[in-house]
């Protein structure tokens, strides 16, 4: 790995470092990157870079405890932690969002081009957990603050599971998404019906342990989830 190390130009040395802090922190990166600031979707620079130099990220990640992986059907790099260190917990409307992100991604897969990308918006997925019955009335009588749905749509899209394709500021109750295909690591397929008895199992207010469950190795179960 050294030997190869060393092969790398000042330039390729810098990205390396620095792209390797990025998957650390961010754990996805997709093949294509949409820009809102130009209404379009572009090859995500970063993920060409990590594709073309793969074997050498892999290696250096193996040696202290993760496992670097690439899915070249769906464009999909992804970060795990063997030993199940250094988890993400995420609160219980963030984990609801994500389970519903997940839901709408199946339905809408058919149509999500060569990009694998899946359109939504901020009132479709809350609308989705009210479908479930997921969405309990506080004393104020609303069902979720705008911070909670905020704060839930900034995590996801910190972790690239989700992009806003507006330029202005996160917003409650109106943003237009894109589900982007790495939440299928997250949630796989086999993982669906699993998905369904957690969202069951959250309605009734079921277990309160933040573990992973059987959704994907990323998935969170009970009233929290968790990321690797």
């Amino acid at each position: 790995m050294l030997e190869e190390y060393e092969k790398l130009n000042s330039g390729e040395r810098d990205d390396f470092r620095r792209l390797a802090n990025y998957l650390l922190s961010h754990t996805y990166m997709v093949r294509y990157e949409y820009q809102p600031s130009r209404q379009m979707t572009l090859p995500n620079r970063d993920y060409q870079t990590v594709s073309r130099l793969f074997d050498l990220f892999r290696d250096y990640f193996d040696l202290s405890g993760w496992r670097l992986e690439k899915d070249d059907n769906y464009g999909v790099i992804s970060l795990f932690n063997r030993y199940d260190h250094n988890r993400f917990r995420l609160d219980r409307f963030t984990t609801l969002f994500l389970y519903m992100c997940r839901l709408i991604y199946e339905e809408k897969r058919e149509d999500a081009g060569s990009y694998k990308v899946v359109m939504t918006d901020t009132p479709e997925v809350v609308g989705k957990m009210r479908t479930f019955g997921l969405l309990e009335k506080g004393k104020t009588g609303r069902e979720t603050t705008k911070k909670e749905r905020i704060e839930a749509q900034r995590t996801l899209a910190h972790f690239n599971i989700i992009r806003k394709t507006e330029t202005s500021p996160w917003d409650g109750d109106g943003n237009k998404i894109l589900i982007l295909p790495s939440i299928l690591s997250i949630i796989p397929n086999q993982g669906i019906n699993t998905l369904y008895t957690e969202i069951e199992d959250m309605k009734a207010g079921g277990s309160e342990s933040g573990e992973s469950s059987g959704g994907g190795e990323n998935a969170g179960g009970g009233q929290e989830g968790e990321l690797l």
